[in-house]
């Protein structure tokens, strides 16, 4: 330890105050995105592998507190995304009616958003976004959640964080319109003013 200087400390006395936290900006349409993001880079990723059961997904979703899990390969490379929607949606009754199998026989690679199908947005356009794009932009395409990518060290594509409709409605504190209701921006604006 004698590459380290010691640091100077001071006998309390007298009246002494304890730091309490700032409290947060509320979080509104106009807020930065990046307040709403999970951010991966400081958060590890809920992540699953595709052969495992729909049933263990789901558990480790309620353990977890969470409604999606992203889906990685042998090669730890993104293979899709399995939401609560989709294990608890008609994905499964349909899988079980072409397939003949049982419930607790859907693995996550049955039922899981393939690679091929998800989208994301480059967060060199979440930098300058607000709450209330991402909110239109999910509601646009229909999805509970989407991903965010920004170029790795090697050039390919990095997930980086996700948004989560039912992370906002939290942080927001309020039911965000469903994708039928509103479809604009002025549309859930307005919806969320009424409400």
């Amino acid at each position: 330890m004698s590459d380290y200087h010691l640091l100077p400390a001071q006998r309390l006395t007298g009246a002494v105050r304890v730091a309490t936290p700032a409290q947060p900006e509320p979080v509104t349409l106009t807020s930065p995105a990046l307040v709403v993001m999970t951010d991966l880079r400081h958060i590890p990723a809920a992540v699953i592998e595709p052969d495992v059961t729909m049933e263990s997904a789901n558990a480790y979703m309620m353990l977890r507190g969470i409604r999606s899990l992203l889906v990685l390969n042998r090669d730890k490379l993104l293979a899709g995304i399995i939401t609560a929607t989709d294990i608890l949606g008609e994905k499964p009754l349909r899988f079980i009616q072409e397939r003949c199998v049982k419930h607790n026989e859907i693995l996550v690679s049955d039922i899981m958003t393939p690679l091929d199908r998800l989208e994301a947005i480059h967060m060199s356009e979440i930098q300058h976004a607000r709450v209330g794009n991402i909110i239109a932009s999910l509601c646009d395409t229909g999805r509970q959640h989407t991903l965010v990518i920004e170029n790795g060290v090697d050039g390919q594509p990095t997930v980086c964080g996700m948004f989560s409709l039912t992370q906002i409605e939290k942080q927001l504190g309020t039911i965000i319109p469903s994708v039928e209701i509103a479809r604009t921006f002025t549309e859930i604006e307005a919806a969320l003013a009424a409400g």
